[in-house]
């Protein structure tokens, strides 16, 4: 059994992370549900969705929740509905989705390391190499 993921972000971002991640890979390698968080949005509604997500995804492996911004609504909500096999970790981006996917048979824990990594090391400053050639035009 492998590990749930559930992604939960302000309107249709999750969504459009999760084409562009499965586009990349060619195929989604684990069970994942988004949930898109509207700007008009009932609580309870929104705990009961979750909540149900999470039932529906854990196996009793765990489930992963991916957040997009840290204390907002979309990331306290899903707290709302944390519980012992239910982890979740904030700042959800397309390096982070993709490492995640890239490990569907680790563990929980291992889960959310690889996921913490992914997130970090995948933002990097562009910095051009100076090339001489280039810069005369051949």
């Amino acid at each position: 059994m492998s590990v749930g993921l559930l992604i939960v972000t302000h309107g249709n971002v999750g969504q459009a992370l999760y084409e562009a991640a499965t586009s990349v890979l060619g195929s989604c390698p684990m069970r994942t549900k988004v949930v898109a968080m509207q700007f008009e949005y009932n609580r309870d509604d929104m705990v009961s969705e979750i909540r149900n997500k999470i039932i529906d995804l854990d196996t009793d492996a765990g489930v992963l929740v991916l957040t997009d911004l840290y204390g907002a609504t979309p990331s306290n909500i899903a707290c709302l509905v944390e519980g012992q096999n239910v982890a979740i970790v904030s700042g959800v981006n397309l390096p982070m989705l993709i490492r995640v996917l890239n490990y569907p048979n680790l563990s929980l824990p291992d889960l959310i390391s690889k996921a913490i990594s992914g997130g970090t090391e995948g933002v990097i400053q562009y910095k051009p190499v100076k090339d001489s050639h280039a810069a005369n035009g051949n």
